[in-house]
């Protein structure tokens, strides 16, 4: 080969070797370049998804401040009182935190002065809700929290917030797509590489996918974080909801207003019956003069039953009607009032769990009613049964009203057999009361477990409060109840409690 032509091949030689060099380093700066440029949107991204959550994380508070604050106003419990003060406390460090995330945006700093205003005077809602009801004026309290001042705020703080939530969605957008963009640039810069440098490609798809696995665990951790946030709000939303409707189901019914017109009417309703002798005594005083027969003293003033005859007789007899009706009725309702008071007493009482051997809590529970079963007829089998840690007194009312049901429906000339048996699983202890009795329409499964509801033939004492009672009881003690029945073919009752319950469970489940 000519001198010229290695000559001029040494030289392309060094150029291709310069050229590869200046590719190498031209990918390599590039690489670098867009990398750390990924990395900060990433780091954008992360930050989009932390306002976001402080946003879900002030408004939650809030929200649990105004639970407390109803709770409150329902119930006038302490422990409310505190969960009030709790969440009123972490309102304001929620929204400070909330504020430094988003410094960096006039926009949204504009927002934050809104929501800064619309949390104050909420928080000042709340505490003259609170100072009222320990003013004893759950009234007033009520009514600040109608006020349409009141729910123009909470309009508000939904619309500020929405607002800013739409703004993030907005950011999260545009740097979601930047993000794609710099993969692809990025993407096309190594592949032209690495048709050059081998290695310099290996290092860029190393440094690329290190970038879409960041990326790709924020955008789990933002699905992890919203799921986790739901599911808490949800439970826990549910919680205060069924707990709300029956403190109000109680609230209302046992009232002041509702004793107060009983008594008045107990206390007319014996003006009316004394009222009663002295009229008719007169009607027949006033007979007896017709006929000719003059009264005697004695016969107007004793207070013997004046004798009657006719029709005179026909509207006493009316009247003693009318008299027993109104008094049976007022008897009725007296007794479902002091029913409902004991229930209300009883879901305040404070539970404390200790360790209990069910099999002899049940057995004493069955020497009570042993004569009620004799009479009965019925047998009572009880199985081994697992111990558990509860609330002692609960668990007596909760068997005892069950055992005393199956006692009181069993069928008319059927010998009854009432069984009571439990096993463990999972580390809850299921419980099964069963008897050959009556038995339960389908239909009518949840109706039982109502107020004042009762299903069948009412043949028996009752009020229908019992097994509302019981399912009260056991969702308190963390557990749930259901029951399986048809016509003519007896009933079963399931129970299931946690083997070992806890004051933290029940803080939990209150």
């Amino acid at each position: 080969m000519a001198p010229d032509s290695r000559r001029w091949r040494a030289m392309l030689q060094a150029l291709l070797l310069a050229a590869g060099f200046l590719v190498l380093v031209a990918v390599s700066v590039s690489s670098v370049i867009l990398v750390n440029k990924a990395r900060e949107q990433n780091s954008l991204l992360v930050h989009t998804v932390e306002v976001e959550n402080q946003i879900s994380s002030l408004l939650l508070e809030i929200r649990r401040a105004e639970s407390a604050t109803r709770a409150y106003q329902l119930t006038s419990a302490p422990r409310y009182l505190s969960e009030y003060e709790t969440a009123r406390d972490s309102v304001l460090p929620a929204l400070e935190q909330l504020a430094k995330l988003v410094s960096d945006n006039p926009d949204q700093m504009a927002g934050i002065a809104k929501l800064n205003d619309l949390m104050r005077q909420r928080l000042a809602d709340f505490a003259r809700a609170i100072d009222s009801v320990k003013d004893n004026n759950v009234a007033a309290s009520i009514d600040v929290l109608r006020d349409s001042a009141s729910i123009e705020t909470v309009q508000a703080i939904t619309d500020v917030s929405r607002a800013m939530r739409v703004q993030e969605d907005r950011l999260f957008a545009r740097r979601t797509a930047n993000v794609d963009q710099t993969q692809i640039l990025a993407s096309t810069v190594t592949i032209a590489g690495s048709c050059m440098v081998i290695a310099l490609g290996a290092v860029a798809v190393f440094l690329l996918r290190r970038s879409a696995r960041v990326r790709d665990e924020a955008e789990a951790k933002l699905r992890d974080l919203a799921v986790t946030l739901e599911t808490t709000v949800d439970e826990r939303t549910a919680d205060l909801r069924e707990a709300n409707d029956e403190i109000q189901r109680f609230a209302y019914i046992v009232s002041h207003d509702l004793r107060s017109p009983l008594v008045n009417i107990m206390g007319f309703t014996s003006e009316l019956e004394e009222l009663r002798g002295d009229i008719f005594r007169r009607i027949a005083a006033l007979s007896r003069t017709a006929a000719f027969a003059p009264a005697t003293p004695d016969d107007a003033t004793a207070g013997a039953e004046p004798e009657l005859e006719g029709g005179d007789k026909q509207l006493s007899d009316d009247f003693n009607e009318s008299l027993g009706f109104i008094k049976s009725s007022i008897a009725k309702m007296d007794r479902l009032i002091t029913a409902i008071l004991n229930l209300t007493r009883e879901g305040r009482r404070q539970f404390k769990p200790e360790r209990i051997d069910v099999c002899a809590l049940i057995n004493g529970i069955t020497k009570t009613v042993a004569h009620q079963a004799a009479e009965a007829e019925a047998t009572i089998h009880v199985g081994a049964l697992p111990n558990i840690a509860s609330d002692r007194l609960a668990l007596e009312q909760i068997f005892s009203n069950l055992i005393d049901n199956a006692l009181k429906y069993l069928r008319d000339g059927v010998p009854g057999e009432i069984s009571i048996e439990g096993r463990t699983k999972l580390g809850f202890a299921i419980f099964e009361i069963a008897d050959n009795g009556r038995g339960i329409d389908p239909k009518d499964h949840q109706r039982i477990f109502d107020l004042f509801r009762r299903a069948g033939t009412q043949d028996k004492p009752g009020q229908g409060i019992g097994l509302a009672h019981v399912r009260a009881l056991v969702r308190r003690l963390g557990g749930t109840m259901s029951v399986a029945s048809e016509l003519h073919k007896g009933s079963k009752f399931t129970i299931t409690l946690p083997i070992n319950w806890t004051e933290k469970q029940r803080d939990n489940k209150s």
